[in-house]
């Protein structure tokens, strides 16, 4: 088994401050890190960053199958996460995180950027001012009339782009993945959630297609939503494959940055 190396022990050690201190200061921390979409008020300039680091609760009540959320992306740093910063040094590997990481807060914010104006354009269309309509969630409410003019889907997206928040390393983790398949395309992987081995470039592919598909036509699995941002995933992962095709079309993967 690979050692830990210094850069992703790093990064663990961030994030499971974080986790734990979010639990001990409550939803306060969750509103100051995670990331709102940037017409909320909540919205701050540090939070495509600090969102990276934040994971899901579990203070609250119902919410102890929350603590998969941190386990599995602290997992797949690990697992992913040596394997890459051996090759590349510490700050290279740190910088395709980071990287990853805002790429997936861009796709993210863009796609939920459409879907809110979607619903701000057929509201206006229908006598609402768009003032009127963020003065009204501001305060965490809505008109039952926008559930009339809305479609179910339009209806929800609406209501949780804005009030929503995203959190998690999983847009990063997903360029370690793409990154990791990038490199060693071949490589078995015996996961402890999948039963039988498969090559790294089968298994990332797979994901990505379900996350796409899951991100276009709905998240719900069996009809229970599953909270998951699926385009932070892909914004995550399309970055990392823009970035290794770029550095070894440019040779750039052979440079370290220590």
């Amino acid at each position: 088994m690979m050692n830990i190396t210094p850069m992703v022990k790093q990064l663990l050690i961030i994030n499971i401050i974080f986790f734990i201190g979010s639990q001990v200061v409550g939803d306060k921390a969750y509103e100051l890190f995670s990331l709102y979409f940037f017409e909320n008020d909540k919205f701050q300039a540090w939070q495509p960053l600090t969102h990276m680091f934040m994971h899901a609760p579990i203070y609250l009540p119902d919410s102890s199958h929350n603590f998969t959320h941190i386990l599995f992306n602290m997992f797949a740093l690990f697992s992913f996460g040596s394997a890459l910063e051996n090759r590349w040094g510490g700050m290279k590997f740190l910088f395709f995180y980071i990287s990853c990481g805002l790429g997936a807060a861009l796709l993210n914010t863009a796609i939920d950027f459409y879907q809110f104006h979607q619903g701000i354009s057929i509201l206006t269309e229908n006598g609402f001012s768009k003032a009127e309509i963020l003065s009204i969630l501001a305060e965490g409410k809505y008109n039952t009339q926008w559930e009339e003019l809305l479609s179910a889907s339009e209806f929800n997206n609406f209501m949780t782009t804005y009030l929503g928040r995203t959190m998690g390393a999983s847009g990063a983790v997903y360029g370690l993945l793409v990154a990791f398949a990038f490199m060693f395309p071949n490589a078995v992987l015996g996961l402890m959630f999948i039963p039988i081995p498969i090559k790294a470039k089968y298994f990332v592919s797979g994901i990505l297609v379900v996350d796409l598909v899951l991100g276009l036509f709905g998240s719900s699995v069996f009809g229970v939503e599953t909270g998951v941002a699926h385009f932070a995933h892909i914004g995550g992962a399309l970055v990392g494959f823009l970035m290794m095709w770029y550095w070894k079309k440019n040779q750039f993967n052979k440079n370290r940055w220590n």
